[in-house]
């Protein structure tokens, strides 16, 4: 009657290691260590590097506990933050010598001490949130007039090129401020231009007047479409946030808005200001620009004249000089998609663009009418713009698929298609507030929160010892597994810990204990009612287990709401509090059920169990006492 097969047990056994493999990593702590990080396409993160850091490193007598190259990040893991600030100098000035032009970006950071075998076995620790790992917070005010004023100008190229298409000749355009002024010889022609924009651009009010002789047309935005430029500028600016801090390998980063025009950003574990600033700054966007192949501008490219005017002067990845049309054709804004590839006739790496369907069509227009001429593809990151290629046009391009290549190495690829992906910020951002949590406030909190849990779990393991006696330490040892199993279970997900997380955990432990005290009052009303010792155990958890699901689905119900509509700290705390009712159902049913069918299930022959006092009602003792 209450013995469980093989196979049950196997199940246990199983997950008790797993629990035991995935929360192990936790326990080995954080140690100090110097991140490094590519600043632009041109410097590379790999193995020449991480040799150089070693050499570095060695030249000045610091040891490192391991320097290892992860993805495209290297990490040097020290033994005490004194080393590993010394180290940082030391990094910055072997990888960076000239200071003004900075290829790389060197960070102080902490990673896990987990030993090489957890790792082989993908056992990594839990995220920490900021609160428990220290780090650094900046609040960021976005300038909604910048993005306001890049919103104009883009419309008013686009502007400029319907009037060309439908052959609307004008005498000037350009922008004064949040308007778009367009001259014309006459009325006639500014009117078919007002229906023209109003019918093309929605978002614009136009209105027409005299201008002395000529005819001046005025266009603006419109309110309504002023907020939605706005927002839409706030949540660009946070997903090129995420995007660039994701693939630059800061861990769980939190990116929150708060009010109309400002970003929260918190990264945990960062502990310099200034780089995580560095980081945070590196934002790369694309433009495609004609370049200038005038007698002057390749007197310019030589170095024997000024640079024409309506020019610009760039240099391309071998350092040589390209001198480009100052009009803009396409940025990024109008990319899709950037990956990295292989050319299919030389296996030369590549970057392959997608266009949306606006820049396909000005794409093709453009290469249609310029064949036989060099089209420039300018990378620019901080303020600083690279010609990554300048081919020649042979033809039409359509399709929307555009392809980079020439002098390029796979790496160079890979982080050129990595900051196209990532986008460009809409508008400019100030830091309004920023302040630094320190590894010792965060090793506090952790202190703090595990002395809660510690106590909350001796004070219910003693009481359940007490009052159920041999149930009561299986009980415990079901609260025991599930502990183990939700910090397993966070840690194979990668899920961040916070202190509400840490609330959830001793919350979750009430909620299990509470199933195994319905288990074992059940037992103690069969065996209050007559009922054999082994007939109250298996009536006792079949007769509670509908008990204990109903009231934790309905408790789970209230999680996954909160999983749902939360953000920032109850979001941590839903998670949490998700994965312990999940745990806990498994632990105080089926583990807890396992143990007693080991211990009792064998004995044919049972008399009684140790489960505390059975309490009988008033009137059947004093009828067993006249008796």
């Amino acid at each position: 009657m209450n013995r469980y097969p093989v196979w049950k047990y196997v199940i246990i056994v199983i997950a008790l290691l797993v629990g035991v493999i995935y929360t192990l990593p936790n326990f080995f702590g954080e140690a100090p260590a110097v991140q490094v990080l590519s600043a632009n396409s041109v410097a590379k993160v790999d193995a020449a590097a991480q040799s150089r850091i070693e050499d570095a490193l060695n030249a000045a007598h610091l040891t490192a506990d391991a320097v290892t190259l992860d993805g495209n990040t290297i990490k040097a893991r020290f033994d005490s933050t004194e080393v590993q600030l010394l180290a940082k100098d030391v990094i910055q000035k072997a990888l960076n010598p000239d200071p003004s032009n900075k290829g790389y970006v060197v960070a102080l950071n902490l990673i896990s001490r987990s030993p090489a075998w957890l790792s082989a076995l993908h056992a990594f620790p839990m995220y920490l949130g900021l609160d428990l790992r220290g780090g650094v917070y900046f609040m960021f005010q976005v300038d909604m007039q910048a993005a306001l004023t890049q919103r104009t100008e883009s419309m008013s190229g686009d502007i400029r090129t319907l009037l060309r298409d439908k052959d609307i000749r004008y005498s000037g355009i350009a922008r004064n401020g949040p308007q778009i002024e367009i001259k014309f010889r006459d009325n006639q022609t500014m009117q078919g231009a007002i229906g023209l924009i109003t019918d093309q651009f929605p978002d614009l009010q136009v209105a027409g007047a005299p201008d002395g002789i000529d005819y001046q047309l005025t266009a603006s935005i419109k309110p309504q479409a002023v907020l939605k430029i706005q927002e839409q500028a706030l949540k660009q600016n946070m997903v090129t946030l995420h995007n660039r801090i994701n693939e630059l390998g800061v861990a769980e980063p939190v990116i929150l808005q708060q009010g109309l025009d400002r970003i929260v950003v918190q990264l945990p574990g960062v502990q310099d200001t200034a780089k995580a600033k560095e980081i945070l700054g590196r934002t790369a966007t694309l433009q495609i620009r004609m370049v200038d192949e005038g007698a002057d501008a390749g007197a310019a490219t030589a170095g024997a004249g000024m640079v024409p005017f309506g020019d610009e002067r760039y240099l391309d990845l071998n350092g040589q000089p390209v001198i480009v049309k100052k009009q803009v054709i396409l940025t990024g804004e109008n990319l899709t998609d950037a990956q990295a590839g292989f050319d299919n006739q030389t296996q030369e790496p590549t970057v392959n663009l997608t266009l949306d369907s606006k820049g396909s069509r000005i794409f093709r227009d453009v290469t249609r009418e310029n064949v036989g001429k060099r089209m420039a593809i300018i990378l620019f990151e901080n303020g600083k713009g690279q010609v990554v290629t300048a081919p020649v046009i042979r033809s039409e391009i359509g399709g929307g698929r555009v392809q980079i290549s020439g002098h390029m190495t796979a790496v160079e690829a890979s982080d050129t298609a990595l900051l196209l992906r990532s986008g460009s910020l809409a508008a400019p951002m100030n830091i309004v507030e920023e302040r630094t949590i320190g590894p010792s406030l965060g090793a506090d909190n952790i202190r703090k929160g595990f002395h809660s849990v510690t106590w909350g779990f001796v004070v219910i393991v003693a009481f359940m010892c007490v009052y159920y006696m041999l149930f009561g330490v299986f009980s415990s040892l079901a609260l025991t597994f599930n502990l183990l199993l939700i910090i397993a279970v966070l840690s194979m997900l990668q899920a961040t810990l916070t202190l509400p997380g840490i609330a959830a955990m001793a919350f979750a432990m009430g909620m299990a204990i509470d199933s195994n005290v319905l288990i074992n009052e059940r037992v103690r009303e069969e065996l209050r009612g007559g009922a054999s010792p082994q007939a109250a155990i298996h009536a006792g958890y079949d007769r509670a287990w509908a008990t204990i699901l109903d009231s934790n689905v309905t408790t789970l119900i209230v999680g996954i709401a909160l999983l749902a509509f939360g953000s920032g700290p109850v979001r941590g705390f839903a998670v949490v509090h998700c994965i312990g009712i999940l745990t806990s159902l498994f632990s105080s049913v089926f583990f807890s059920r396992g143990l007693v069918n080991l211990w009792y299930g064998r004995k044919k022959k049972l008399k009684s169990v140790s489960i505390g006092t059975v309490w009988r009602p008033a009137a059947e003792t004093a009828l067993a006492k006249t008796k």
